[in-house]
């Protein structure tokens, strides 16, 4: 349980009180809004979390001065605004709210599509001012026009959802879902080229990338129908807008409706002065649903985070889905027993999965496994989030294997860590979500790990070795809480593993390593 006096977080931008009532019950919160650069990167290294929306700016030289900092919380989508490679390479988590705006922004598409069909925004200003223009203001219905979605991410796929009951006909593009997805919508996947050809209304859903930065541009739209209408409330860049002017003033589309800018906030653009194009100032969340519904569940991803949990919406590190969570922790433990065990400068990282758990993405797992290995050696703090950018900083060889079949488990994990002193190997297993060590170098058994100290002592099976290490733990007043036995033959080489409730002093560990036959003696915690 975290102690409320030890964590501090820092909410740097507006969020609902619902959100800060969740922080409040874990932390102590400070709230202090329009932070100058300088004064955040000041304060910053107090904070163990912040949450931020699109106003703050969480840039490299802020992250440096965070010493304490664990978390950024991006109350929203979009993550621009900070520097996410400082923050992996430092090992802060950073996590959003994708879905929690999801309805309100699909909504918010729909409203200014029909918006742009009928002509509402002009013929609401006209009326207002006096003129009563019935017949310049002839728009066009819905049904039975082609609704073009570029991406079928959350936001497009309910866009789609709720176009379906204008009885439009949708299409398309998207290479990162299957057609099995797409049909089930009722949507028909096509190339960019015939989505800008076929479509009467397009509808941006996609982020800002590289790839992505100016995907509509004077040639995209000179391959449009005249009676296009362009739809963005994702992100802005992602079309040329200057282009969309001229395209809209000599006829080539009939309009565009804009809630996202290349700039914001702003109050000024060529785009203002063009009746047919409708703006507004990005209220794709701005409801009390979402606004509630964001303020919650970034609250919750920075309290997973702050505990140690994974997090379901984490920027910088693999995702885990719920059913390799036990196994992920399980190769975390691997790796520190691993890292308690070699000897020497690793030449080589070599990573097995076995039975059922490659059916996953196992990069969550390999993160576990090298955040524990390496966390034993470096100052600073490896986690899931930077531990493979420390392996690939240090030059580390790591090769992975996977194999569906598994003899003895449903499940297996072997790490082996090569060394100019020898091979370390250690393997583990989920069995029931509890966590299994199975095996340690040559030798196989059944550890359950406890978070206790633990003695290992490689020695010649023999009568008596046993009680000749029980009587120099008990003359130390140490108990002995469980022992675990593997041996390769009778009367040959064998491991004892006895869970300890203290730790043995390095004087202690020499007078058991003294006993005849024992040939090595090693203290790890588990």
């Amino acid at each position: 349980m975290i102690k409320k006096h030890k964590m501090r977080i820092l909410v740097a931008d507006p969020i609902a009180e619902e959100g800060l009532e969740v922080l409040r019950k874990y932390a102590q919160v400070d709230v202090k809004l329009k932070l100058a650069a300088e004064e955040l990167k000041t304060i910053i290294g107090k904070y163990d979390a912040i949450v931020v929306r699109s106003g703050t700016q969480v840039s490299a030289k802020t992250i440096k001065s965070a010493k304490r900092l664990k978390v950024i919380g991006r109350a929203g989508v979009g993550t621009d605004n900070i520097d996410i490679d400082a923050a992996t390479k430092k090992g802060i988590m950073v996590v959003n709210t994708p879905t929690s705006n999801t309805i309100s922004t699909a909504e918010h598409t729909i409203a200014l599509m029909l918006a742009l069909a009928r002509s509402i925004s002009k013929a609401d200003s006209l009326l207002k001012s006096g003129v009563w223009q019935r017949g310049k203001l002839i728009g066009t219905e819905l049904r039975g026009k082609t609704l073009g979605i570029i991406g079928l991410g959350n936001v497009g796929s309910e866009v789609a959802k709720r176009a379906q009951a204008f009885e439009m006909n949708l299409i398309a593009h998207d290479p990162f879902v299957s057609v099995s997805y797409a049909n089930a919508l009722k949507v028909n996947l096509v190339t960019l080229e015939q989505l800008f050809g076929e479509a009467d209304f397009i509808s941006l859903h996609v982020p800002l990338t590289e790839k992505t930065e100016g995907l509509i541009g004077a040639k995209e739209l000179a391959k449009m129908k005249p009676t296009a209408r362009i739809i963005n409330a994702a992100r802005g860049g992602l079309v040329d807008e200057e282009a969309l002017v001229k395209a809209i003033e000599c006829g080539e589309i009939a309009g565009a409706a804009f809630d996202v800018f290349s700039t914001e906030p702003l109050t000024a653009s060529p785009l203002f002065k063009e009746d047919r194009i409708i703006v507004t100032p990005h209220l794709g969340a701005s409801t009390f649903e979402a606004q509630t519904n964001i303020a919650k569940d970034i609250a919750g991803q920075i309290i997973a985070a702050l505990q140690g949990q994974f997090c379901e919406y984490a920027v910088n590190i693999p995702y885990v889905p719920p059913e390799l969570v036990p196994f992920t922790t399980m190769a975390s433990v691997v790796g520190t027993l691993a890292s308690q065990l070699m000897d020497g400068q690793i030449s080589k990282i070599y990573i097995k999965y076995c039975g059922e758990v490659v059916n996953h993405d196992c990069n969550s797992v390999k993160s576990a496994i090298l955040s524990g290995l390496l966390q034993q050696a470096h100052n600073e703090s490896i986690n899931l989030v930077n531990a493979s950018f420390v392996a690939a900083q240090h030059g580390l060889r790591i090769s992975e294997e996977k194999d569906p079949s598994c003899s003895k488990y449903s499940n297996l994990l072997t790490l082996k860590v090569d060394t100019e002193a020898g091979i370390t190997i250690v393997s583990g297993t989920v069995r029931d979500g509890e966590i299994h060590i199975v095996q340690v170098n040559d030798f196989w058994m059944d550890i359950v790990p406890s978070g206790g100290y633990c003695l290992l002592c490689d020695h010649l099976y023999r009568p008596g070795v046993v009680g000749a290490i029980g009587t120099i733990t008990g003359r130390y007043n140490i108990n002995i809480s469980s022992m675990y036995l593997s041996r390769l033959q009778p009367r040959g080489r064998a491991l004892m593993i006895l869970t300890l409730d203290e730790q043995l002093s390095e004087q202690q560990k020499q007078e058991i390593l003294a006993l005849p036959n024992i040939h090595a003696v090693r203290a790890v915690r588990l």
